[in-house]
């Protein structure tokens, strides 16, 4: 079992380089299936989500090249099989791509229910939805979705939530379908663009997106292609509030400053400093930061994804500040960890409280999800003393290199192997 052992206290200071889009990879790596001839995709995150998909793939029988750490090769045409079973996909939520990928390919697609962060129901409703409207059928049997189709058939597909779950999904069905399918009440974030014009680059028709109603005219074929995906908006933000919490001075680069314009503008209404620039920013904190009110909701408001980072943020901020979390329930579940730390939040429904305190003292924490760690990462950087965090897998599903970059603007941090009580024995 790993963990990191961080000596707090630390400004951050220097420059970071962001990697490519997590939630744009993970759509755009098995979008490949689509195509009849290999693609080469570039600017991908070395994290381990990337790692569990491209497996997967070559689960199904593609061939899957590291290029070098940010360059993928894949090739699907030695695809066997339409079956990802549960061993397979258990270790990551976005594995349910590969129903529309392969529907949209195949005609048919057999994927377990996926697994990945567990912070609140998820159901695949609405992706189901979109299948049946292009002419799909599905069964859910022993946590195994199948779903099938003679034909695929453009439709006009509504979807009741905006999820950018099924708005990905119904753009990877029906970008083969016969016909015309319009999507409403589309996700609208950077990483359904970034979706969009990958599949464009491949030859699909796709317009929209970006918007709330994206409109595809089916193509029969999709060739390979070369594409770079979108920096990653979540790792920009995640660093951008560490260098704020701890008064440090951090230029944030290879990012696209308007995908990060609503945490701009939170920082700076607390206080910060945000000077923007072609592909950087860069954060320049001016001690205790001042108290804010904060609202998680679909692109282009703030993104649930950034919540749990800045609720670390306010933990020390002057006054009492409100996050109110409008996309997941059960996204609070880090609080008890963040009030071991000595944070003061209060927690009624949907909304937390939080009182700022003058500081944080070091405690052994562990991570509930993936944004839940980062938030754990930010508060140990800024508590008095040794900090351990426990469960850093969630961590590395989606910030590459992490303790590297960390500690190359400054902080102390290092990766430790504790061995198991198993282990232990065995030793």
């Amino acid at each position: 079992m790993d963990k990191y052992v961080i000596n707090g206290g630390r400004e951050l200071h220097g420059e970071v380089v962001i990697g490519g889009a997590k939630n744009a990879a993970v759509a755009i790596i098995p979008a490949v299936v689509l195509a009849e001839s290999p693609c080469r995709i570039e600017n991908v995150p070395n994290i381990s989500d990337v790692t569990l998909i491209a497996n997967i793939l070559q689960g199904l029988g593609a061939t899957v090249k590291n290029v070098n750490k940010t360059t993928l090769e894949i090739d699907p045409t030695t695809i066997f099989t339409q079956v990802a079973n549960y061993e397979q996909v258990k270790g990551m939520r976005a594995s349910y791509y590969l129903l529309g990928a392969l529907l949209g390919k195949y005609g048919k697609a057999e994927v377990a229910m996926p697994g990945g962060c567990n912070f609140g129901v998820r159901p695949v409703d609405l992706h189901i939805k979109a299948f049946e409207a292009l002419g799909a059928k599905h069964t859910l049997k022993n946590g195994v979705i199948r779903v099938e189709a003679e034909k695929l058939v453009g439709n006009k597909i509504y979807l009741d939530v905006v999820s950018v779950g099924a708005t990905m999904n119904a753009m990877l069905a029906a970008v083969k379908a016969e016909g015309y399918t319009e999507i409403e009440n589309a996700a609208k974030e950077p990483h359904i663009v970034d979706l969009a014009n990958f599949l464009n680059s491949m030859g699909a028709n796709i317009k929209g997106a970006g918007t709330d109603t994206i409109k595809i005219r089916g193509v029969r074929t999709l060739h390979g292609t070369t594409y770079s995906i979108i920096p990653d908006q979540i790792e920009a933000g995640t660093y951008m509030v560490a260098a704020a919490a701890t008064g440090g001075d951090v230029v944030v680069s290879n990012v696209i400053p308007r995908h990060l314009e609503v945490i701009s503008a939170k920082l700076r209404e607390m206080g910060v400093t945000v000077d923007e620039y072609d592909e950087a920013v860069r954060i320049i904190s001016h001690g205790r930061l001042k108290k804010c009110t904060i609202k998680t909701q679909p692109h282009p408001g703030f993104p649930t994804d950034m919540q749990p980072q800045f609720s670390a943020l306010l933990a020390t901020a002057r006054g009492i500040s409100i996050v109110n979390e409008n996309v997941w329930e059960n996204r609070f579940q880090y609080v008890s960890e963040l009030a071991r730390l000595g944070a003061k939040i209060s927690v009624e429904g949907k909304s937390a409280f939080i009182e700022g305190v003058d500081h944080l003292d070091a405690a052994p924490v562990k991570a509930t999800d993936l944004r839940a760690g980062a938030a754990m990462l930010i508060a140990g950087l800024c508590a008095r003393g040794t900090t351990e965090i426990e469960n850093i897998g969630y961590i590395e599903r989606g910030y590459e290199n992490i303790v590297e970059k960390l500690r190359n603007l400054g902080a102390d941090i290092t990766k430790k192997r504790t061995m198991t009580t198993t282990e232990v024995v065995m030793a």
